[in-house]
């Protein structure tokens, strides 16, 4: 096999065992940084060795015995646990393959979920918590991180140092949390990972509307949580959310990339498994009976447009109603103007706009260009084209997208042909 073929080999490898590693480790360093650090050095070994030696049959047990190795080694040095180094080397002299895959596979669940909660924690920032997530779960390296985010590599790698940091100087333990503190820590969890979706759904910045891999690597951390936490409906109902949502993605550009808006998509190119997908985890979740969390009402707003086979079949007033019960878990404006655009669609626009200026004075929307733009939709539909003009140029000013900002640009110019020829 080529070397440029060997190296395509361990990046993928990397990315589909590297969170396993990390995790395994943490459970025998109790330190995130650490156990990241000791996985990296198994990487490299692996661009050293496997061009020479070839790809071993159990890539994932080779790289957890390199760093399981090196873990050793760095506990020596430190002189900690002089008796638990001597039990682990021991231990790794003497075993033989087939009992390393199974030492790797030992209590992996439970890893993973430390891991999870780990880089998690809301002692992080968000930007930390999402870098950090995606370097030691989603297995992407720092370049990687940076072009999803736009940002300069320099930052990302800034974030990560300084999560290790933070992690290290609070004291942050590489273990799951129980009652009260494991559902303040899961909603952290679960916030890192939807952060990570949207990014991908609808980029804030930069010449692409859509970043699909960040959306595969969303829903791929949703689905291992998934099967870690199964008892959790909050978890199943973000997976449910992200597998409708995903499900859109072919019909939400056209050919060159411009944007396409829900109501005029294609319902015929949405993928209907992963519709299937998420509506099976809606059922899961909702057939758990517990309290409707924030994801379990959006994943059934969402189930309310995947199950409309056009546009004019979709139950808004059921949105609607739903929106009102989001808003009243978690208060938000922007949830406030959702509700808006499903009042609009189901009860017309003057009652929408009602709602809609009323959220004018809130400091959390002012720079946020949907305001204006569903302020502009509702305009349109009212006739009133020079106003709706106006809001379509001031979201277009307000967007950092630049295939948002040509959509909303395009559609003032229509309002400007509607007044000329009025």
């Amino acid at each position: 096999m080529a070397t440029s073929d060997i190296h395509r080999t361990i990046d993928t490898v990397w990315r589909m065992e590297s969170a396993r590693v990390i995790a395994g480790l943490g459970r025998m360093v109790h330190d995130i940084g650490l156990a990241e650090d000791l996985a990296q050095d198994a990487l490299v070994a692996a661009l050293e060795q496997w061009p020479e030696s070839g790809v071993p049959d159990k890539p994932g047990a080779w790289l957890m015995a390199i760093a399981k190795r090196r873990a050793i080694d760095h506990l020596r040095r430190q002189q900690r646990l002089e008796r638990k180094q001597e039990l682990l080397g021991h231990d790794l002299q003497t075993r033989t393959e087939p009992d390393l895959e199974d030492a790797f596979d030992d209590d992996i669940g439970d890893d993973l979920l430390r891991l999870i909660f780990t880089a998690c924690h809301p002692v992080l920032s968000t930007e930390a918590r999402v870098a950090l997530t995606l370097r030691t779960l989603g297995g992407l390296k720092t370049d990687e991180i940076a072009r999803a985010f736009l940002v300069p590599e320099s930052t990302i790698a800034q974030r990560i140092v300084r999560a290790k940091r933070t992690l290290t100087k609070n004291d942050v333990r590489f273990e799951l949390p129980v009652g009260d503190d494991r559902i303040e820590r899961l909603s952290s969890v679960l916030e890192v990972i939807y952060l990570v979706f949207n990014e991908g759904y609808s980029a804030t910045a930069g010449d692409d509307w859509l970043r699909p891999a960040l959306c595969e690597d969303a829903l791929r951390l949703g689905r291992i949580l998934a099967e870690l936490m199964p008892n959790e409906a909050e978890v199943h109902a973000l997976v449910a959310l992200m597998e409708i949502q995903a499900s859109r993605t072919r019909a939400r550009t056209s050919a060159s990339g411009e944007p396409i808006l829900l109501l005029d998509q294609d319902r015929t190119r949405w993928d209907r498994l992963l519709i299937n997908r998420g509506l099976a985890a809606l059922d899961r979740a909702q057939a758990l009976g517990q309290p409707a969390g924030p994801y379990l009402l959006q994943a059934a707003i969402a189930a309310c447009h995947a199950r409309a086979r056009t546009a004019e079949e979709t139950d808004w007033a059921r949105i609607a109603a739903l929106y009102t019960a989001l808003s009243q878990v978690t208060p938000s404006p922007v949830v406030e103007l959702n509700r808006a655009v499903a009042v609009g669609m189901a009860y017309g626009p003057a009652p929408a706009l009602e709602l809609v200026d009323a959220l004018g004075s809130e400091p959390a929307l002012k720079n946020y260009h949907l305001l204006p733009s569903v302020r502009g939709d509702l305009l349109v539909k009212l006739q009133r084209h020079d106003e709706a003009r106006a809001e379509f140029e001031h979201a277009a000013s307000l967007t950092r997208n630049s295939r948002e900002r040509d959509l909303l640009l395009a559609r003032a110019a229509s309002c400007a042909k509607h007044t000329s020829s009025a």
